[in-house]
């Protein structure tokens, strides 16, 4: 906890932003961070409650010592407080950016709708450390003599990697792109996280051993069969990035595209890769209509307005949720409520209670706009209400069904049970798959997720890998 009577005494505050007008100008980060001293202030709010459900399992899913590090902060420990908070999560800023923190909707103070400022704590603590020079590799005094392959440098993969380097293993990271960090870096806007996070981290496990093959594609670049054999245990961190189909007529339009490609080009924009063999997609200029409610249309909607929409529309099926929850229902779980993402705070339409009915063209194959129809409590569409809107993007948001089928899945075939959903099949005890010494974690087992979700499951999985190799494990779990 902080300070006993800091609830009392402490406004609640957090980071502000660049103005609207200010931020779509460019694509870099654009949160203002608090001076050390309000920080700490912020720190101090953290009550003694009890019962800290911000820490689990309603709260965070890799149980972040929150009170504990709280109460360094403010009794001005930060280098044992980063230590506290790396115990627990290895990329604490990546978390303290994009993570919509269900901590804070779990902390005790959330019943009076003003929670600790816990994310913006956490962000604090980890760019202060490196700062300071307290993060740096963390090589293991002695080797197993054991190889292990991680296929897929997402949070999950990168979490995995480390733990398993850490505990003596020779670790060999396989990914399919030109550069780590899997959806962190190619679906994840700047704006929201730049990349030199990543590559910090990456020489971060560079130096504690951790081999990168870039441009390596199991089941299409390399045979998985060649991975399998290779090395004494393998991990699937492949991810979750089929999209699901919307099933909408039109789709086949020109200028009718999943987001995918719209966001993962422009992040390879920005990072500077060469896409002059790509077909540009770009919003600028454009009546823009996003189709979906949640992350990732609302990524949709800021890269659009960044690339100079002339418009952008939301269309989301469910009703407007209320704008404040029950809390006697609720709390401390996560609630249905009213938010409004800083990227729709940046001048998007939002359409509730709205089917996309089909995308609409011209005679030459392009889209000129979307027809919709507003819906029942049953999401049926009422007859004689559709109405067009103008569009000459379109982007489908609406989540993703499992990951890619045409890699070493079909490879492996019946060989790798998957699940009903069509993830790769394996518990949260132990990680396997249906493969001896094959192991499956983050979103190519649980399905699309949060990023703090594939952390824990990285090194929850590394722990059960080490315990196969050795017989034991030391790592947390």
């Amino acid at each position: 906890m902080g300070k006993v009577t800091g609830f009392l005494e402490i406004d609640r505050q957090e980071q502000m932003y660049q103005p609207a007008s200010d931020r779509i100008r460019h694509f870099r980060e654009f949160t203002v961070p608090l001076s050390q001293t309000d920080v700490e202030r912020q720190a101090a709010r953290c009550m003694d409650c009890g019962i800290p459900f911000c820490h689990g399992p309603a709260g965070c899913p890799v149980n972040n010592q929150i009170p504990d590090w709280n109460d360094l902060v403010y009794a001005g420990d930060w280098e044992e407080a980063a230590r506290n908070l790396h115990s627990t999560n290895n990329f604490p800023e990546f978390t303290g950016r994009i993570c919509p923190a269900p901590c804070e909707e779990a902390c005790t103070l959330n019943l009076e709708d003003i929670p600790v400022a816990i994310k913006t704590v956490e962000q604090a603590i980890a760019d202060r450390a490196f700062k300071e020079g307290w993060i740096k590799p963390e090589p293991a005094t002695s080797k197993t003599g054991k190889t292990v392959a991680v296929i897929g440098s997402g949070p999950a993969g990168l979490a995995a990697a480390q733990q398993l380097a850490r505990a003596g293993h020779t670790v060999h990271v396989y990914e399919r792109e030109p550069r780590a960090g899997g959806l962190l870096r190619y679906g994840i806007p700047d704006f929201k996280m730049e990349k030199h996070y990543i590559e910090r981290r990456v020489a971060q496990l560079e130096g504690e051993g951790v081999t990168f093959h870039y441009g390596c594609e199991i089941g299409k670049d390399v045979e998985f069969e060649e991975i399998y054999t290779r090395h004494d245990a393998t991990l699937l961190c492949t991810g979750a990035e089929r999209p699901r189909d919307p099933g909408i007529p039109g789709m086949d339009l020109k200028g009718a595209m999943y987001a995918m490609p719209f966001l993962v080009q422009q992040n390879r924009r920005v990072g500077g890769e060469d896409i002059s063999d790509e077909e540009p997609y770009w919003a600028g200029g454009k009546h823009v209509v996003v189709v979906g409610g949640g992350d990732t249309a609302s990524d949709c909607v800021g890269t659009s307005f960044r690339q100079g929409a002339l418009s952008v529309t939301q269309m989301d099926i469910r009703p407007m949720p209320p704008l404040k929850e029950d809390k006697n229902q609720f709390w401390p779980y996560w609630p249905t409520k009213f938010r409004t993402s800083t990227s729709q705070a940046e001048g998007a339409e939002r359409e509730f209670s709205a089917a996309t009915l089909a995308v609409v063209g011209d005679e030459d194959g392009h889209v000129t706009g979307v027809k919709c129809a507003r819906v029942d409590e049953k999401r049926v569409p009422i007859e004689g209400t559709e109405f067009i809107l103008k569009a000459d993007l379109v982007l489908a948001a609406i989540g993703f069904s499992g990951p890619n089928m045409e890699t070493y899945i079909k490879e492996a075939g019946d060989e790798l049970e998957l699940d009903p959903r069509t993830n790769v099949k394996a518990n949260t005890e132990d990680y396997k798959t249906s493969l001896k010494k094959v192991f499956a974690a983050g979103d190519v087992r649980k399905g699309q997720s949060l990023v703090v979700w594939a952390i824990r499951e990285g090194r929850q999985a590394a722990r059960s890998i080490d315990e196969f190799l050795t017989g034991s494990s030391d790592l947390p779990r």
